[in-house]
């Protein structure tokens, strides 16, 4: 390790996703405080960008979900591509760092591995969920893998390919965060009810299709129980203005908040959220929830064959069973939301049972470090000549 202090190495990490900027600048950080010399490039976003990566590719450009998205942005997404073509190209990094974002990062990678770059995957893409034949793709192209989940060693080792377990980022995310009873403050307000997060996503086409539906259900919880208030806080990616706006419309008790969303997650009895990462951060922080996603009908279509799991929300993939509901496509009703919510908040007792699920799923996450051990890994693999 001592070797590479005074070499200048070249790596080029590519991380699309918001979530994938926020475990990459974590990333960045940790290699830079072991090499400092280090010489790191990205496709990434603002955070990748504030420790110490040079962007070569906003992320934000390219947040889109869905294949009938994918396909209103390509000309961004081709472009987004040439440049980082170009770059690998002429600047033949030492390693390629890919976090998640699989259809893009398989592009990155072939290449990459064409031009003699060692290539290391952090997050493994979930072809274990669906498109597995991908894996195989993985093996061939991609030198190590740091993967997160704890099921995720098993399912390569099948396939014959060596992983490191290196736990879930989200720990040192979220630190020595509590995840037992709920606090209010200082979220709350002045309400004495129960208090229920809105979490309609952080890309614009989610917004479009989850933020009307989880109002609409939203009023009818708060008809049944007028003492219920909501908190909906906007991720970085969308204009807090345009949301607020919206929520207006519905006259609701609903505050609106920015750049808070884990003290909004503690704050809250029970979340209703989209399917992604938020889920692994509110079972860490011991929030029960509801998942709720719908997409396109014609996106649905496509993908509804190809996936090869029972669940969709991390905490019941871990868990192996539906610890909490998941309320899908043709489920993911207002009527049956707030059915399903307000069973819940009048029977404490199904919350208790979902905290200490919960509980048990943070246990399987490994221990904080990540980000150093991922950076060991990844100087690990450095050839420099």
């Amino acid at each position: 390790m001592e070797s590479f202090r005074t070499n200048t190495i070249k790596i080029f990490l590519s991380a699309g996703e918001a979530s994938g900027d926020l475990h990459g600048s974590r990333l960045v950080r940790a290699i830079k405080t072991k090499n400092p010399a280090a010489s790191i490039t990205c496709l990434g976003g603002p955070m990748l960008q504030q420790s110490g990566a040079e962007l070569l590719v906003d992320s934000r450009d390219l947040a889109v979900v869905g294949l009938f998205e994918v396909l209103r942005h390509s000309k961004t997404i081709y472009q987004a591509w040439k440049k980082i073509k170009s770059y690998l190209t002429a600047q033949r990094p030492h390693i390629t760092v890919l976090i998640d974002f699989p259809d893009f990062n398989f592009l990155v990678a072939r290449l990459a591995h064409r031009l003699g770059s060692r290539v290391f995957y952090y997050i493994s893409p979930q072809v274990w969920a669906w498109r597995s034949g991908r894996v195989r793709s993985l093996k061939r192209l991609v030198d190590q893998m740091a993967v997160i989940l704890p099921f995720e060693p098993a399912f390569y080792d099948r396939y014959g390919m060596a992983v490191s377990y290196v736990g879930h980022p989200l720990l040192d995310v979220l630190g020595e965060a509590p995840a037992g009873e709920s606090g209010h403050a200082p979220h709350s307000g002045e309400s004495a009810g129960p208090v229920v997060g809105l979490l309609p996503g952080s890309r614009h086409s989610e917004i479009r299709a989850m933020l009307p539906l989880l109002l609409e259900a939203a009023a009818l919880m708060h008809k049944e129980m007028p003492e219920i208030s909501f908190l909906l806080p906007v991720a970085v990616t969308l204009d807090r203005n345009d949301i607020e706006s919206e929520v207006a419309d519905w006259k609701l008790p609903v505050k609106v908040t920015s750049g808070d969303t884990y003290e909004v997650i503690r704050a809250c009895d029970l979340i209703l959220t989209v399917s992604g990462t938020v889920t692994l951060e509110a079972a860490i922080l011991g929030t029960p929830m509801i998942i709720v996603y719908r997409v396109s009908p014609l996106t649905y279509y496509a993908g509804r064959h190809l996936i090869r799991v029972k669940h969709v929300g991390l905490p019941n993939l871990i868990a192996g069973r539906p610890i909490v509901p998941e309320l899908l496509q043709k489920d993911a009703r207002s009527e049956r939301i707030a059915s399903e919510a307000l069973a819940l908040l009048k029977h404490p007792q199904r919350l208790d049972r979902q905290r200490r699920d919960l509980a048990a799923i943070r246990g399987q996450l490994g221990t904080p470090g990540v980000a150093d051990r991922v950076a060991d890994l990844v100087l690990q693999n450095v050839k420099v000549v």
